[in-house]
Formats: C-alpha cells, sequence, structure tokens
C-alpha cells in the first residue's frame, strides 16, 4: 500500500518528490518512543535522492535525504531486535478497526511493529552528505526553515524539541 496517502501534512515532502518514495531498504537512524500520545518516530534516509533538489542541497552535493516520520496514537509496539545500523522495508496495512494501521518495520538489524492512526507526520527534513561508514555525522541542510537556524547538524538525543515535536 501506497505510504503517501496516510501522510497529514504531504506539503512537507512534496517541494522535493512527486511521489514519496516507497520504504524500501530504508535505513533506521533512531526510534523515540513518546508517552504524550503515544508516539513513535522514526528517524530514517529515504531510499532515493530527489530528481530536483533545492539548489542549496544541489550546490553543497549533498546525496541522502533524512526524516522523521511521527506515527500517532501508537498501540501493541513490539519491538524484539534493535541492532543498528537497521536497513528495513516498511509497510503499512489497514487493521480492521477504522482508521488504523498497522506498520511494521523489518529487515537487517531491525524488527518493529505498532498499531496507529492512519495519520501520519513528517518532519525534520534535510539532506547531507554520506560517509563511506554509513554514519550521519556532520553538516545537515534542513529543508525547513525554523530547523535551519536552529540546527546546522543533527541535535543529541536529549534534545527534545527535535526528537518528541513538529
Amino acid at each position: 500500500m501506497t505510504f503517501d496517502r496516510f501522510l497529514a501534512n504531504p506539503e512537507k515532502i512534496r517541494p522535493l518528490y512527486a511521489d514519496f518514495p516507497a520504504l524500501r531498504g530504508v535505513r533506521v537512524r533512531s526510534i523515540n518512543l513518546n508517552w504524550r500520545g503515544p508516539n513513535v518516530a522514526l528517524r530514517l534516509d529515504l531510499p532515493i535522492f530527489p530528481e530536483h533538489p533545492p539548489q542549496e542541497w544541489a550546490d553543497a552535493g549533498v546525496d541522502t535525504v533524512q526524516c522523521q516520520l511521527r506515527f500517532l496514537a501508537a498501540g501493541t509496539i513490539s519491538l524484539s531486535d534493535w541492532s543498528p545500523p537497521a536497513t528495513a522495508d516498511i509497510e503499512t496495512v489497514p487493521c480492521g478497526e477504522p482508521g488504523t494501521i498497522r506498520v511494521t518495520a523489518t529487515g537487517d538489524g531491525i524488527t518493529l511493529s505498532f498499531t496507529c492512526s492512519d495519520s501520519v507526520l513528517i518532519g525534520h527534513l534535510s539532506a547531507y552528505r554520506s560517509r563511506s561508514d554509513g554514519t550521519d555525522a556532520g553538516r545537515h541542510l534542513f529543508l525547513s526553515r525554523i530547523d535551519a537556524r536552529r540546527y546546522t547538524s543533527l541535535p543529541g538525543t536529549d534534545e527534545k524539541t527535535f526528537y518528541e515535536r513538529f
């Protein structure tokens, strides 16, 4: 099932992709579980770079897009494998209850599943130059003006305004 039909705020990614890329073989960078909501946020690298990136990104020579997906009203969470670096296929299927989906992220180093609202948020879009060791450290060019003013690289995991809010 196409993932973009569940995005509550697709206008954030439309400048980059006409069609949201299939979430196959994505690198899952982090998993954030938050009791407020409750929600699950996945920080991941999208599998393809946009065909027409912003000029700033083209000039900087970045080659990877990273974002956070926030799944609202999460429940029935099962995380049985988390061994980063993790690469996963992320799939969504409707549940029996209207307005609810089941999300699974399975692959090398990750086995995660949960139910949630069928309204998913995307945020904190950035681009960076991938390193040979696979890390995402270093300079990130954020798409959001607010993120761009606040950050030039990924903040520490204790930065609640980045990891817990959009």
